[in-house]
């Protein structure tokens, strides 16, 4: 099924089984009890730590866009402590990026390691060097966030199972719309909804998605016994907004390749990395592994003060920490310690109309000059 076809039965899901009197809209299960005469049988909710139906529905709508069985954790975060805590033993080593989302080395190097995991950390671009024999777990983010470096998805995948790892891929810049780990050979995929799928904002949720029936069995024990459960309400924000995600991603990637473009020509600007360029070095194996470019550009200006300038004097940008969302967003990304340089700022476009959006982003580079 295309991605096309995915997003259009996404809408209908739910019309499928509906009975006459039915309300379209998928009510919100406000509930920790249930009804539960008798024992406990398979399928039926019994208690508010194990069971939803705004859970299912969601776990439902991802996993048809997935293409696979899905779990829904309070955030991305959590979603990415069940794994590793689910796959990782002591005694075992993982291989986490350098690079990438640094709250996942955090947690890494602060709890892991105190169990007796050891953490090795490399470069996103030279994640391979060195093989992956020895390696329990070896995870990947590709485009790699803030730096949107590039990996091939599949060589990397197959190299990793070579050598009898796991591989999870952080899939959240992209979305299973740009980009597609499962089909690419990923064990796992993990990511943050609270970005561009829930879009809008107001919600924290993330998703662990396998094929692998053992491992989905493990983190569904992992939720439940760890209460690391998502609010219904939180669930239901997810998926009302799933509705309009392939929409609204398609808009903000096609923004984003044109003002790159633009940005990448501009004389207050020092560098752009962005994978829909054509000079990027990224570009040849993300236009192989990947149907959008995605919505997140690296823009490198002269210093610090230049950062701040543009970010705080851009009328359509939100000084934020996230990305993903219906209003273009950006960050000095060197406040939080990653390796980039002082006036490195990573740009999330929103689906503001194309013109407007440069229009001012093109005001507030000139104010630079």
């Amino acid at each position: 099924m295309s991605d096309k076809e995915k997003a259009a039965r996404l809408h209908h899901m739910r019309t499928y089984g509906l009975a006459k009197g039915d309300p379209l809209a998928l009510p919100l299960t406000m509930a920790s009890m249930f009804n539960l005469p008798g024992d406990p049988e398979p399928g039926v909710a019994g208690y508010g730590r194990m069971d939803n139906p705004t859970w299912e529905a969601l776990e439902d709508a991802l996993g048809l866009i997935e293409d696979a069985p899905v779990r829904v954790f309070p955030s991305g975060m959590a979603a990415i402590a069940a794994v590793l805590f689910v796959v990782l033993k002591a005694g075992d080593r993982v291989l986490i990026p350098s690079d990438g989302y640094y709250t996942t080395r955090l947690l890494a190097d602060g709890y892991l390691a105190k169990l007796g995991v050891e953490v090795v950390t490399r470069p996103t671009v030279s994640i391979a060097e060195g093989g992956f024999e020895g390696f329990a777990l070896v995870f990947l983010e590709t485009p790699s966030n803030p730096g949107l470096d590039v990996i091939d998805l599949a060589e990397t995948c197959r190299a990793v199972r070579a050598a009898g790892g796991v591989s999870v891929v952080d899939n959240t810049t992209m979305t299973p719309f740009g980009q597609r780990p499962l089909d690419l050979g990923a064990d796992v995929v993990v990511a943050s909804d609270t970005k561009a799928p829930g879009g809008h904002s107001d919600v924290l949720i993330g998703h662990v998605a396998s094929r692998d029936a053992d491992l989905i069995d493990g983190v569904s024990q992992w939720r439940k016994l760890s209460g690391a459960i998502p609010g219904p309400f939180e669930a239901w924000l997810l998926y009302r907004s799933l509705a309009t995600l392939e929409l609204r991603f398609e808009r903000m990637c096609n923004s984003a390749e044109a003002i790159a473009a633009r940005l990448a020509g501009h004389p207050a600007v020092d560098a752009v990395r962005y994978p829909g360029l054509g000079e990027d070095p990224a570009h040849d194996v993300a236009s192989r592994q990947m149907t959008r470019f995605g919505f997140l550009i690296g823009v490198t200006l002269a210093d610090r003060e230049a950062a701040e300038r543009l970010i705080n004097g851009c009328e359509m940008l939100a000084s934020t920490t996230s990305f993903g969302g219906t209003h273009s967003t950006a960050e000095r990304r060197a406040r939080w310690g990653d390796e980039v340089a002082p006036g490195f700022v990573r740009l999330s476009v929103g689906v503001e109309p194309l013109e407007p959006l440069w229009a001012a982003l093109n005001r507030a580079l000139a104010d630079l000059s």
